[in-house]
């Protein structure tokens, strides 16, 4: 999974606001995570994310070439989707499919499946389920600059306490730090 988050821990402001986000990234940044994305063929989200994420980064590979996320975007669209979703019954976008089943019966199925990696992107709600059911190997917590009051948080549906061993702390010139986390065995 990778997200942004402020120092607070929030990954949206009450509303789902994300004006507290970071958005001039450096070159060490945006290679970053552009390394990230080299070994992912697979892209999970939530029906809420998937609503703005997939006409963005499909606009952007086929409208616009001279972007310089043009290449990222690419790679983004190329990538099959599966949104999660209990409201949809069709999707319109190529290279995607609906995941409609169990949240933790449709993961397992999908990452027993042959092919590279998979990476998460969600609201709260949907991430929150995937933290609460141990389904995430992998933890790029982008840690933004800022801390706000109040927001939207991924870890409030654990049980008790999730233990965390940090692979890799990351800082970059934004001031954003990626935290490179694995789940404890």
């Amino acid at each position: 999974m990778q997200t942004q988050m402020t120092v607070s821990g929030y990954i949206g402001g009450p509303n789902g606001e994300l004006d507290w986000m970071t958005w001039v990234w450096d070159e060490d940044l945006k290679n970053y995570v552009r390394e990230i994305h080299k070994s992912i063929d697979t892209i999970f989200l939530g029906r809420k994310m998937s609503e703005g994420f997939m006409p963005h980064w499909t606009d952007m590979a086929k409208n616009q070439p001279e972007h310089e996320e043009y290449e990222f975007a690419k790679i983004m669209v190329a990538a099959h989707k599966v949104i999660f979703t209990k409201t949809l019954d069709k999707t319109e976008w190529e290279n995607t499919s609906l995941a409609k089943g169990d949240i933790v019966e449709e993961v397992n199925k999908l990452k027993a499946q042959k092919g590279g990696d998979i990476i998460v992107y969600g609201g709260s709600n949907f991430v929150s389920n995937l933290i609460k059911h141990n389904l995430i190997d992998e933890y790029h917590l982008l840690v933004n600059p800022v801390a706000i009051s109040k927001g939207l948080a991924i870890f409030g549906e654990i049980d008790g306490k999730m233990d965390l061993q940090l692979v890799k702390a990351t800082g970059f010139q934004s001031g954003i730090v990626d935290l490179f986390y694995q789940p404890k065995k």
